[in-house]
């Protein structure tokens, strides 16, 4: 239910404390689902408009079997593009990032892209025929910019626009000027883990492991750290430090370097702050630094986890120290995290598991589950349907509904 003065959804006095069942952690009829089914429908963070300031720059991102370019043009305007030469498939662009001086040129058989993605013609035009560039220009990719963050999706699917969506978040976002935020020197990090998606995505959606699992942000913010759930697949957990001295020498030494920035309201100051975003997203936030991480998965037992850093263009020394100890600290995490991962992901295949018994600190987990069901309702099966028959299985189970809510 939601608590209409907040507008976050308040723990129900009796809910079913179980997870997905294990089977849907390594199916891979499942995972086809959720290939076309979540992932390419659903909004992924892709970058920030300043990873790419001058016409020319260009991030990729790759999902599932798509492969996207986001490019900023000679005009200035940010476009996404499909990364596929309308010739033969090939990469316009191969690697994470660059900078195209004057055009994108295909390294298989030479077409050229002008950086608004037209086609400025392709090699040896005069074998084509009667060929309209206009209609061979590097397809689109669905892109939004909220606050300086890009976002894309590669079908269209049931979210809103970016900004409905993420309204709850916008005073805050709004608040950290994430529209200057900056690079930083490597901004991009990545692991790889033998897991599947999903228990990557439980173990960051509840904070009831911290004090056990993670010393170094119990040290930091220990009691103070709550976590909120929203509709719509969002939720908040925000982690205040400062009012008692750390233990660690890390800790310590970034509570003293740390800016009490006043440009923050005080909700938000010496405040630790993380932004959810159905299915497989987050923005967080400190004082000193901001980054996005969300998981990719590769199959169902393999997901890159991955992200991108950033910082504020008026940077002191002392701030960049602090930006320092705070990505040591949230790396040590991180660490810890993937490590839960795994455990956790080990369990789904093993006689023993029967399913989850959440406490009520762990309804994020739940909630996030719930969005899986409504979409995939094949997931709320606790007993595996054949694999030949999952597609069939989830299609019936989905008219059922809507037969049921027609009536």
């Amino acid at each position: 239910m939601k608590d209409a003065t907040s507008g976050r959804i308040e723990v129900p006095a009796t809910w079913d404390r179980r997870g997905l069942p294990g089977w849907t952690y390594h199916s891979p009829a499942l995972f086809e689902l959720e290939r076309t089914e979540l992932f390419l429908t659903h909004w992924q963070i892709a970058g920030h408009v300043n990873d790419i300031p001058a016409p020319g720059d260009w991030i990729a991102f790759d999902l599932l079997g798509e492969r996207a370019v986001v490019m900023r043009g000679r005009d200035g305007v940010v476009r996404a593009f499909h990364n596929l030469c309308r010739h033969r498939g090939a990469r316009v662009v191969d690697g994470a990032s660059g900078h195209c001086k004057g055009a994108m040129v295909c390294p298989f058989h030479g077409w050229v892209y002008n950086l608004d993605g037209s086609l400025r013609g392709p090699a040896r035009p005069e074998t084509f025929g009667d060929m309209d560039r206009a209609d061979f220009g590097l397809k689109p990719v669905e892109l939004e910019i909220w606050r300086g963050f890009l976002f894309l999706r590669f079908h269209p699917g049931p979210q809103p626009p970016v900004a409905d969506l993420l309204a709850p978040y916008d005073e805050d976002v709004a608040a950290y000027a994430s529209d200057e935020l900056l690079p930083v020197r490597a901004p991009v990090w990545q692991s790889e883990l033998p897991v599947n998606w999903k228990s990557v995505r439980d173990v960051d959606n509840e904070g009831y492991h911290v004090a056990m699992a993670h010393p170094a942000l119990q040290d930091l913010y220990g009691r103070t750290y709550r976590d909120d759930v929203l509709p719509g697949g969002l939720a908040i957990s925000l982690g205040r430090f400062g009012d008692a001295p750390g233990r660690l020498w890390s800790v310590r030494a970034y509570q003293k370097l740390s800016p009490d920035d006043n440009r923050l309201p005080e909700r938000l100051r010496k405040t630790w702050s993380y932004y959810g975003l159905f299915p497989n997203a987050v923005l967080a936030f400190t004082p000193e630094s901001a980054q996005f991480y969300q998981e990719i998965p590769l199959a169902p037992g393999r997901t890159r986890l991955a992200g991108r850093l950033y910082r504020w263009p008026d940077e002191t020394r002392e701030t960049s120290a602090a930006r320092y100890l705070a990505t040591r600290i949230d790396r040590e995490t991180s660490k810890e995290d993937q490590q839960l991962s795994i455990w956790s992901n080990e369990s789904m295949k093993s006689s023993a598991f029967d399913s989850f018994h959440l406490s009520d600190l762990e309804y994020g987990v739940r909630a996030h589950h719930d969005k899986l069901r409504d979409l995939i309702p094949v997931m709320g099966q606790y007993e595996a349907p054949p694999e030949d028959r999952m597609a069939e299985t989830n299609q019936n189970l989905l008219l059922s509904e809507r037969n049921l809510c027609s009536n």
